[in-house]
């Protein structure tokens, strides 16, 4: 079977972003029969999405989990749902939607289809911190879930979700209040949720 990993460039203040680590680091790999292909997108809310459907459609798989960093957050979290709210700061070509539908005749919210409650009880079974987070928020990553999850529609053409990480220790460094877990930890933790799948 076929994984679509995706992780994000660096955006807004971060110099790096842990995500484009952890989808390079297990791109190729061969997790419980799912065939893991990575892919890093733009922090651009028009050509993620582009992006995105484009990846979907060439590769067909089976499963796709996007990631994305929650600087501030001290825990893996596997997010619930995704909105039909497209609200945030700049993204890297210096677009600030506020109050935009992603689209327009979609549903408000469409919840995830990944096994999240499995996913936070394994992680916690291997001493890694994790929750299931309620809000993704209105920025990139509420919006490539919705996006994703759209596109599988009522008929589960794929599963599909969304899992925040905190920042590295090499964000946490430049900035002391954010907390913070090793590549490592957050490599192992995302290859923990696509083996409980």
């Amino acid at each position: 079977m076929k994984l679509l990993l995706t992780g994000f460039v660096p955006f807004l203040n971060h110099k790096t972003n842990p995500t484009e680590e952890v989808v390079r680091a297990l791109d190729g790999q061969t997790i419980n029969d799912y065939n893991v292909e990575g892919h890093i997108l733009p922090v651009d809310f028009n050509e993620s999405e582009k992006e995105l459907l484009r990846e979907i459609k060439e590769r067909e798989p089976d499963v796709v989990i996007m990631l994305g960093l929650a600087a501030g957050r001290s825990k893996i979290t596997p997010e619930r749902i995704a909105i039909n709210v497209k609200d945030g700061r700049e993204d890297n070509s210096g677009f600030a939607p506020v109050d935009l539908p992603i689209t327009e005749d979609g549903p408000d919210g469409i919840f995830s289809t990944l096994p999240i409650r499995k996913m936070v009880d394994n992680l916690k079974a291997e001493f890694l911190p994790a929750k299931i987070s309620n809000t993704a928020g209105t920025y990139l990553c509420n919006n490539i879930m919705y996006v994703a999850l759209n596109e599988a529609g009522l008929e589960e053409k794929f599963k599909a979700g969304f899992i925040h990480i905190p920042a590295s220790h090499e964000l946490a460094i430049e900035n002391e209040s954010l907390p913070s877990m090793s590549i490592d930890d957050l490599t192992r933790a995302v290859k923990i949720c696509i083996e409980t799948l």
